[in-house]
């Protein structure tokens, strides 16, 4: 027993249990954060108004006019969709305010979140994507940009370089979507699926380079999202619509071959995280699986109070999915459905509230977050407040 009174091996031992307290303290904090502020970058599937503000009072985007955000807010407010968005109902969760646009805000208020998402970005630099014969004139706000411009912006943001680091490790930062429309761009016009295939391992570089970058900076919470199920998008559905139905999964109507393509780039961006994750222990970059947050929707449509089939637009006209091609919701060419919680697609290309509000839900509360999210740190009076929205919608159906 003469052992146990060994002054090295007691400082040994006093030393292990230290480190295993240490460990499991980092770890705790890493993987349950009491997130202060969002901020996010991506295109049109988060963009709360960047659009809008960046473009010409003269020459306003379709997403200025109704019914954009006719079912929450009453009035456009630049967001692709009929009313909330993803990034909406994660901000309603946590207790914080929607995600304030920062191009064209005036005098807002971005102590709580700032929003660099611009509906069109691309992943890719515009000037890479021409070189490849992908022309597009729609916007040239790419990934970068918009990281330059919140780099840019930290003088104005925070008051010092130890307040912008503390603010940004208390940020949830959302990594996206980002990187549908370099894969959009290509498709609708024309080219070959191997040609799209070879800009994958690109555009998934560009995100892990602007989270490694933003990691330097202080990020210590990432949630990424992966693709759409773009076979089950009614743009693609008018595109690339076929008399052989071998080419369609016979339960949902969705094109196979598309969904192929986006559970393709989904698992080479998961294979990119991961090693990422291994590369910053200290860091939680989570994977938000919205391909099967939404495809679920298409396989029980009923459960989540979707009409059967539900693969026709909300707001459109023409051909057998309600979209004609060149025809844009918030012109006063096309008709609005009188209920959008029924459908899934809002225009075409973007998903209504009704959606959006399910995937959000499956991200927040699981399964489609990997790894989960952990918020036992959260006060109680947040999350059920955040969450009591989402709950109900639940329980109506």
């Amino acid at each position: 027993m003469a052992f146990c009174d060994s002054p090295l091996l007691m400082k040994l031992l006093i030393f292990i249990v230290l480190s295993i307290v240490f460990v499991t303290t980092v770890s705790s904090e890493t993987q349950c954060r009491n997130f202060k502020s969002i901020i996010s970058f991506g295109d049109s599937i988060a963009d709360t108004g960047n659009l809008l503000g960046l473009s010409d009072p003269n020459d306003l985007p379709h997403v200025a006019f109704l019914p954009y955000g006719e079912t929450f807010f009453h009035h456009p407010t630049g967001r692709f969709s009929d009313g909330r968005l993803i990034i909406d109902f994660i901000a309603e969760f946590l207790g914080l305010p929607l995600v304030p646009p920062f191009y064209g805000s005036q005098n807002a208020n971005f102590d709580k979140g700032v929003n660099f998402a611009v509906g069109g970005a691309t992943a890719l630099e515009q000037s890479f994507l021409e070189e490849r014969g992908i022309h597009f004139v729609y916007t040239n706000v790419s990934l970068s940009v918009q990281l330059k411009s919140f780099k840019d912006s930290l003088p104005n943001l925070c008051d010092s370089p130890s307040d912008c680091r503390d603010m940004i490790e208390n940020a949830l930062i959302l990594m996206g979507e980002i990187g549908g429309n370099d894969y959009n761009y290509g498709f609708f016009l024309g080219k070959n699926i191997e040609e799209i295939k070879e800009l994958v391992p690109l555009v998934i570089t560009k995100i892990s380079s602007a989270i490694t970058e933003l990691i330097g900076m202080g990020g210590r919470t990432f949630l990424v999202p992966g693709e759409f199920p773009i076979g089950c998008s009614v743009a693609y559905l008018t595109l690339y619509q076929t008399s052989n139905m071998e080419e369609y999964d016979s339960l949902t109507g969705c094109l196979k071959w598309l969904n192929k393509f986006g559970e393709y780039h989904s698992e080479k961006l998961q294979v990119e995280l991961n090693r990422l994750q291994k590369l910053y222990p200290h860091v939680n970059i989570i994977y938000a699986d919205y391909y099967n947050a939404l495809l679920r929707i298409f396989h029980e449509p009923a459960k989540f109070g979707f009409m059967n089939r539900p693969l026709s637009s909300c707001c459109g006209n023409g051909g057998p999915y309600n979209y004609t091609f060149g025809r844009k919701c918030g012109t006063d060419v096309i008709e609005c459905c009188s209920d959008p919680s029924k459908y899934v697609a809002w225009d075409g290309v973007h998903l209504t509230e009704a959606a959006y509000r399910f995937m959000a839900e499956g991200i927040l509360k699981g399964p489609y977050a990997i790894p989960p999210f952990d918020w036992s740190c959260l006060s109680s009076e947040i999350q059920n407040n955040g969450s009591s929205d989402i709950d109900n919608s639940l329980m109506d159906n």
